[in-house]
């Protein structure tokens, strides 16, 4: 009788223990999209009034040698690299990587989640591109860019798309593997690749800096809001499915 009790009371002490953490997981997620969308708030508060110029000035500068405004610190592949980096946080390469992504979700017959990376990345685009044509901020002068450019600067758009598509893949990766470390190190991967991208778009002149605070913060809180969502919809079928 004793053994049944404790039996019983470890798998409820179980059952408790995966709760807890799967609400801190959700809550962590509701913490991130919050403090994203308050700092993304802020900044293009502080963009319109005209607050982050000289801040933004000063860090464009910092990266040039003095009296080069074309010239870029550091040694001469440096330049190269952040050209490769920031590639990554091209349309076209995201494109791909969802692409790929979802073709390997669908032959694991895993379509929710395939929907679930095509709405975020779709979602990501859509909002890049309306706050883009709402602010309408002009990016560097053409003398500190070494990359040419189309759109409107505020916010960036490969910090943007990059930390949604990174943040959204490598939380997906996340719940394939097991083990605490290979799920770590497929978020901390998601999220250093974002950061590399987002630093590269300052160091090569084609964003201010708050473009790119203002990219991953955004970014970031719908990659959260897309992850809640889809927690959401998997606990409804949980339990929906018959026991």
């Amino acid at each position: 009788m004793i053994l049944s009790l404790n039996a019983s009371a470890r798998r409820g002490f179980a059952v408790l223990v995966r709760t807890a953490r799967r609400d801190l997981g959700a809550s962590l997620a509701v913490l991130v999209a919050t403090l994203g969308l308050l700092a993304f708030l802020a900044i293009a508060d502080a963009v319109s009034e005209g607050e982050t110029e000289t801040l933004d000035r000063a860090i464009l500068m910092a990266l040039r040698r003095p009296g080069r405004s074309h010239d870029l610190i550091g040694p001469h592949w440096l330049a190269g690299a952040a050209t490769d980096i920031t590639a990554l946080g091209s349309l076209t390469v995201l494109a791909l990587l969802i692409l790929l992504a979802c073709a390997i979700l669908a032959v694991l017959r895993r379509w929710g989640q395939a929907l679930l990376l095509l709405i975020c990345a779709g979602g990501g685009l859509a909002l890049s591109q309306g706050l883009k044509a709402a602010f309408g901020r002009e990016r560097p002068g053409p003398d500190y860019r070494a990359l040419e450019t189309i759109n409107a600067s505020f916010p960036s758009g490969h910090a943007l798309l990059s930390a949604v598509v990174f943040l959204t893949l490598g939380a997906m990766a996340a719940r394939f593997v097991q083990g605490r470390r290979l799920k770590a190190l497929a978020l901390g991967a998601a999220i250093v690749l974002s950061l590399l991208v987002g630093v590269s778009r300052i160091y090569l002149g084609v964003h201010w800096a708050s473009d790119v605070l203002a990219g991953w913060s955004v970014g970031a809180a719908w990659a959260m809001v897309c992850w809640l969502a889809a927690s959401v919809v998997t606990r409804w079928q949980s339990l929906r499915r018959p026991a």
